[in-house]
């Protein structure tokens, strides 16, 4: 999946294509799952399957936020903050097992049907994420299909890095390295074996190579460097907070002149 500071219209049909699979994996993984299931420890400590699952629904929300504000140029009613995201999603996860599901569904079925309602010419429309840093209006799938992946796996339901979709992959660590490379992070060079990608991020440092899966789990703090080869210093370092903000330079809103 490789993706252009602007975005045309097959590439957007092939974002919105990945929502709708991630998320009807999603949907196959917890159907059928009870009230038990749901109060049980994720693996993304130190919350419950439930509230990882109330977290994808209230992401899902915002994600129409701001789809809606894209599309018709004008905020769709007041923007929840972090505070009230938190509070929102406390009572979602509190939701008997099934009303719960069903609430995170109809959200992400909600993303994709404002997703087809966008006009092709505004989907190069400049939004906020809360945190402050700007993206075009189609890079808001992007993020909605990471939730969703990466919170798969935090469920803890048999649903690991191998089952993330290889294309799925090969973004995320062009995302994610970019992000390194500018901080200047002390790895040299980075190698997805099964990918044929290598990323060369600085002149020194260690390397790491595996499989495309594997160094993404690790990046992104879901699984151990094991399965990594490591050429150089003996201690690979550690991976920053994850995910980091984009790096094509749409900046951010107090850089940006214009509403986010």
């Amino acid at each position: 999946m490789n993706v252009s500071p602007a975005m045309g219209a097959a590439g957007v049909d092939a974002l919105i294509d990945g929502v709708v699979r991630s998320a009807a994996r999603l949907t196959q993984t917890v159907d059928g799952l009870g009230d038990a299931e749901y109060r049980a420890p994720s693996g993304l400590a130190p919350w419950s399957r439930g509230q990882v699952l109330a977290h994808i629904a209230g992401g899902a929300d915002a994600y129409v936020w701001l789809l809606r504000l894209a599309r018709t140029g004008s905020a769709p009613g007041p923007r929840q903050d972090a505070a009230a995201l938190a509070e929102a999603a406390g009572r979602t996860a509190a939701l008997p097992a099934g009303a719960l599901a069903d609430r995170t569904l109809r959200a992400l079925d909600l993303v994709v049907a404002e997703a087809r309602e966008m006009p092709a010419a505004r989907w190069d429309t400049l939004v906020s994420a809360l945190a402050g840093w700007r993206h075009p209006a189609w890079y808001t799938l992007l993020r909605c299909q990471r939730e969703l992946e990466h919170h798969h796996l935090d469920l803890g339901l048999g649903y690991g890095t191998a089952d993330w979709p290889t294309s799925y992959v090969s973004w995320a660590l062009d995302e994610t390295l970019a992000a390194l490379q500018t901080q200047g992070h002390p790895l040299s060079r980075v190698e997805a074996v099964d990918l044929g990608r290598r990323w060369c991020l600085s002149p020194g440092g260690p390397s790491v190579a595996g499989p495309g899966h594997l160094l993404l789990g690790w990046l992104s703090g879901r699984t151990p460097a094991t399965g990594l080869v490591l050429d150089g210093p003996a201690t690979l370092p550690a991976p920053p907070r994850w995910p980091q903000p984009p790096t094509p330079g749409w900046g951010r809103t107090d850089e940006v002149p214009g509403r986010g």
